[in-house]
């Protein structure tokens, strides 16, 4: 089975914006931006910040590089955003997640995704792909990642009517991951029903 075949959709009303969770590998997406767990100097060694780099070449690391030398460190809210280089999607969104341990973490997280989807809204585009941020070496838990997740996008996509956002992706490697993002999104819309 190839692993972007395990999906699930939420639709999101006024609009029909849509959610989905998917089980695949983000730098293979075909979507306007993949969001990249960075860290606030753009350092791209290991997880996701490493595939994107392998795959995407060293104009994303020039890049990189020279928006931090013009700008500074990264912030949570306001993330950096990059050329593709040789991927599939239009421009790389270098989102910084929080260390776990480090204070406010649920904030924090919330600050990335939301700033990654003004970003998103800000370049006109129609499509995005996050991958799990902080949830790897970040150490930050996968279950309440999941729900930040989710509030966070609907939040986003209730509060925007207008944005040219009609696409959250969230692309998950592993299927303990995909299990428990599955789970606490179920968990939501049910809480969100009424049920």
């Amino acid at each position: 089975m190839n692993m972007d075949d395990i999906k699930t959709t939420i639709t999101f009303e006024p609009g029909h914006r849509l959610l989905e969770i998917t089980r695949g590998d983000i730098t293979t997406q075909h979507v306007d931006a993949i969001v990249n767990a960075a860290n606030n100097r753009l350092i791209h060694g290991a997880g996701v910040a490493g595939a994107i780099r392998a795959l995407g070449g060293e104009q994303i690391v020039r890049e990189s590089d020279a928006w931090v030398k013009q700008n500074g460190p990264v912030s949570h809210a306001e993330p950096a955003y990059t050329g593709p280089g040789r991927l599939p999607c239009r421009y790389v969104i270098h989102a910084v997640g929080p260390v776990w341990g480090a204070g406010d973490e649920k904030n924090k997280l919330r600050s990335a995704i939301l700033g990654s989807l003004k970003l998103a809204e800000k370049l006109e585009l129609a499509s995005i792909a996050f991958p799990a941020i902080s949830t790897g070496i970040f150490g930050f838990p996968v279950d309440l990642a999941a729900g930040v997740f989710y509030t966070a996008v609907q939040d986003y996509f209730h509060s925007s009517p207008s944005s040219s956002v009609r696409l959250v992706r969230i692309v998950l490697y592993d299927q303990k991951t995909l299990n428990t993002f599955l789970s606490i999104f179920n968990r939501w819309q049910q809480s969100a029903l009424g049920q």
